[in-house]
């Protein structure tokens, strides 16, 4: 399978100027993106356990979890969609499972990490890795599933934490070697560590920085991060952070007023939620059918 926003992800990342790329959870975080005028999108598996579970960040999702989230939102939007695929859902055979499924529901790229299981958010603590051959294997496995090679594979290493950087990029080197698309060296601890990440990588292949906010690797704007040598940014838990104090507040008041009248400036009314969605081009559409 292939399509238009696999083909111009690719093209996209030809260029030397960095994109970036929000995190996403459903199909209307998706489709408000999108009409942000964003380039690319991060369907995030953290946003996806907080959001869908109500849990962390701790292996909890699954593979159908995330593909049926994936499928809905790229019915929706036309954007490219970078997927989450975490450990692969478990050996090079769920790997291969978990690339076909993704292909077939519209991802663009899909990121898998050389996490133990169970996995965990990037920024925690205590996270395990797999031999560098094992996720050799998997990454091979990966590539030989896809139908496409405008499919792009995207290989995470979670070994500065655990075996610290040069080992990382060593790791790194090691995946690029089988011939993945992209890397993705995560929790980089500091801007020297960043710059030692492109140093090595940043002109032979796109790589991937993650903002999360709280979290190991330092917050800086896009501009910042293409300047050290990255390709792509992604905010990837924002949205659901930035959605939760949102909410968290939303109720507080309806909570305490009893009514959502004091909040009606800070939220769409009914018409103007039917006009992000799409609502009267809808109706326009169905009436051509009666």
């Amino acid at each position: 399978m292939t399509n238009e926003s696999n083909t111009t992800l690719k093209a996209r990342l030809a260029r030397a100027d960095i994109v970036l790329a929000p995190g996403i959870y459903d199909a209307l975080s998706a489709l408000i993106a999108e009409q942000a005028g964003f380039e690319a999108l991060y369907l995030s598996g953290a946003s996806i356990a907080y959001t869908r579970l109500g849990r962390s960040d701790v292996g909890l999702t699954t593979f159908s979890e995330v593909a049926d989230t994936l499928a809905r939102i790229t019915e929706r939007v036309t954007v490219p969609v970078v997927v989450d695929a975490d450990t692969g859902f478990g050996n090079a055979l769920n790997t291969q499972r978990t690339v076909r499924g993704f292909e077939r529901a519209g991802a663009a790229m899909i990121q898998i990490e050389d996490q133990g299981f169970p996995k965990r958010c990037g920024h925690l603590d205590g996270k395990t890795v797999v031999p560098a051959r094992e996720m050799v294997g998997k990454l091979k496995a990966a590539l030989d599933a896809r139908s496409s090679a405008e499919t792009l594979i995207l290989a995470r290493t979670d070994a500065v934490a655990v075996e610290g950087l040069e080992a990382a990029l060593d790791r790194a080197e090691a995946y690029l070697a089988a011939g993945v698309d992209a890397l993705f060296i995560e929790a980089l601890r500091s801007p020297a560590q960043m710059d030692a990440a492109c140093r090595r990588f940043g002109q032979r292949v796109p790589l991937l920085v993650n903002m999360v906010e709280g979290g190991k690797t330092p917050i800086q704007d896009a501009d910042a991060l293409q300047a050290h040598g990255f390709r792509i940014a992604i905010f990837p838990g924002g949205t659901a952070r930035a959605v939760a104090h949102t909410l968290q507040g939303y109720y507080a008041s309806l909570h305490a007023q009893r009514t959502t009248q004091p909040w009606r400036d800070r939220m769409l009314d009914f018409d103007g939620l039917n006009d992000v969605i799409g609502t009267p081009a809808l109706m326009a559409l169905g009436q051509r059918y009666e």
